[in-house]
C-alpha cells in the first residue's frame, strides 16, 4: 500500500491504517513540498520503520514529482539501520543511481524501476524488477521482461523490450495516471475518470494511446 506523505505523522498513521485494512507492505514516498534535508530524509524513513518494525518497506525515490532527491549516501544509512527497509522504487530516470545504491548495498537492497523504459537497463546492472505503469495493461508482457532478465536471458528480454517501448512513452504523454487509465478504459476494464486537478487524457493524447497499443497488439 502507497502510505508515503509529506508529513512523518501521516505517514505513520496511514501505515498502519493500511496493515490493520490487511496490507502486507508499505511504500513510502518520499516527502513531498517540504523539501528536507538528506538528514531530514533519513529521520523521517526511520521514525516510520520504528513505528512499524516487522513490516516491510519499501522506499519511493521520485524527484520529479517530489522536489527531493533521496541521495545514495542517505540511502545507504537507511538501509544500514532499518532492517524491515527491503527496497527502493528507484523513478530518478538515472541508471548510474542504481549502479551506486547496488554497488554500496549488495544483496542487502532490492532495487526496482520506477520507470518502465529504464526496467531492462537497469536490471543489467542489478535491479530485480519494476514497479511499472504498463503493467496494468499488459502484465504479461512486463512481468515476461523480468522474468527473462533474472534469468539472464538479456537477449529474448531486450527483444521483448524494445517492443514495449512505444507504448512505455506513449503512458507519459501526459500526466500519468490518464493515459493509462484512457487505454484501461478502452480495452473495457475501467472508466478513464481522474481525481481532481488531474484531468482525463485529451482527445489527441487519447488517439495517440489507442494508436499505439493497437500497434503493438496487431489491431493496425
Amino acid at each position: 500500500a502507497g502510505t508515503g506523505s509529506f508529513s512523518t505523522a501521516k505517514t505513520i498513521a496511514a501505515s498502519k491504517a493500511a496493515l490493520e485494512a490487511g496490507a502486507d507492505g508499505v511504500m513510502i514516498v518520499m516527502p513531498y513540498y517540504n523539501k528536507p534535508t538528506q538528514a531530514g530524509l533519513v529521520q523521517h524513513v526511520l521514525a516510520v520503520a520504528a513505528a512499524i518494525p516487522k513490516t516491510p518497506i519499501v522506499l519511493y525515490n521520485i524527484p520529479g514529482r517530489t522536489s527531493i532527491d533521496l541521495g545514495v549516501d542517505a540511502t545507504v544509512t537507511i538501509f544500514e539501520r532499518a532492517p524491515n527497509v527491503i527496497g527502493i522504487k528507484d523513478a530518478t530516470g538515472n541508471v548510474t543511481r542504481c549502479q551506486h545504491v547496488i554497488n554500496r548495498l549488495g544483496d542487502r537492497v532490492s532495487v526496482l524501476s520506477g520507470d518502465d523504459a529504464l526496467t531492462l537497463p537497469m536490471m543489467a546492472s542489478g535491479a530485480r524488477g519494476v514497479i511499472s505503469v504498463t503493467s496494468n495493461l499488459y502484465p504479461k508482457e512486463v512481468s515476461e521482461v523480468c522474468r527473462l532478465a533474472n534469468a539472464g536471458n538479456f537477449v529474448e528480454a531486450r527483444a521483448k523490450h524494445l517492443a514495449l517501448v512505444p507504448v512505455h512513452d506513449v503512458m507519459f504523454i501526459e500526466s500519468n495516471p490518464a493515459p493509462i487509465k484512457a487505454a484501461l478504459a478502452a480495452r473495457g476494464r475501467m472508466h478513464a475518470t481522474v481525481r481532481s486537478p488531474l484531468v482525463m487524457a485529451s482527445d489527441e493524447a487519447r488517439a495517440k494511446v489507442l494508436a499505439t497499443i493497437d500497434r503493438f497488439e496487431g489491431r493496425a
